[in-house]
């Protein structure tokens, strides 16, 4: 198949080569010329502008949209809805608020062009990992495109299958979900990534503690230096707590126990915040997630040690790197 890439940063671009490694077409664009270039070399199709893109496509035409949310996003789909006709797709793959999926899922509708959201989670690693996508919008344009979005997940890898699990598709063991109708991708995708906050901040909050344990504050008999490069190693070993953020805490350990890099000034993406609202709307408790947040805020304004796992953790898997302050 045939899919416009508009935005090439940290996973527009490896978005596009996975696509390629799988057989597909890729027509892609970037404002940085010399991103469109690299692409290119890896057998994409450059363009110089959007409508570039939309005229070397076949219709119908779907063109993937991989910008940050907010402004980027919501300029891009509105120039792209002028360019592109009936029976084309506009794919909003970032972290957009879901609300704002629905209202251009309904706008473009009375042009006649399907607008699926795809709450995309894989960060840098993608490439070789797989993504996995939770995708909201019209049945009908998800089947269509439903070749891409298996080419870009994980598949079944070598996850064992969950025991009990009877359903008769099993598009969510490969990766990816077909959540419902226009801003449910983005919505699971929002949630996602709250949950996401609350397991960092434990991370971070336990290996603070194991830390602060040589405190010259506490009775000499009960200080313990330990290692914590190899406390994260055994935890990765068998424990309940294991997962893919401690493994990039092992890995960010094993470089510089100190983790002098990071200054712990961690930011907060929308997701995190929206996550509270919908929360707050739908009188849900959620201590956890919202400490989480709140704790992201006091990170900007005086710095732990587990500040600076937040943001090598973050680093680790999507590339983010720290707000100068």
């Amino acid at each position: 198949m045939q899919l416009g890439i508009i935005g090439l940063g940290r996973m527009g671009g490896n978005i596009a080569r996975r696509l390629q490694r799988h057989g597909h077409e890729t027509v892609v664009f970037d404002h940085n010329p010399g991103t469109v270039q690299e692409l290119t070399k890896d057998g994409a199709t450059g363009a110089s502008d959007l409508a570039g893109v939309v005229a070397a496509l076949t219709k119908p035409r779907a063109v993937w949209v991989m910008l940050p949310a907010g402004d980027p996003t919501e300029t891009t789909v509105a120039a792209l809805a002028d360019l592109l006709e009936a029976g084309d797709t506009i794919i909003d793959g970032g972290n957009s608020f879901y609300k704002d999926d629905i209202r251009r899922a309904m706008g473009l509708a009375k042009k006649g062009i399907d607008y699926i959201d795809v709450g995309t989670s894989g960060g840098v690693w993608g490439l070789e990992r797989g993504y996995c996508m939770m995708i909201g919008g019209t049945a009908e344009a998800f089947n269509r495109l439903e070749p891409l979005f298996d080419a870009l997940a994980p598949g079944y890898g070598a996850i064992p299958r969950t025991p009990n699990r009877k359903v008769a598709e099993d598009r969510s063991e490969r990766g990816y979900l077909y959540t419902g109708p226009a801003g449910s991708g983005h919505f699971v995708k929002m949630v996602h990534n709250g949950i996401e906050y609350g397991m960092m901040q434990a991370y971070a909050e336990g290996f603070d503690i194991l830390k602060m344990k040589a405190s010259p504050h506490l009775p000499e008999e009960q200080r313990y230096d330990l290692n914590l490069a190899d406390v994260a190693e055994v935890w990765r070993r068998g424990s309940v707590i294991s997962s893919w953020l401690l493994d990039l805490t092992a890995s960010a350990l094993a470089e510089d126990q100190e983790l002098a890099r990071y200054t712990g000034a961690v930011s907060d993406s929308g997701e995190g915040r929206w996550t509270i609202q919908a929360a707050i709307e739908e009188a849900v408790p959620t201590p956890v997630l919202a400490s989480a947040l709140f704790a992201r805020f006091r990170s900007r304004q005086e710095h732990t040690y587990g500040d600076r796992m937040l943001s090598a953790m973050r680093y680790g898997f999507g590339g983010h790197v720290e707000v100068p302050q």
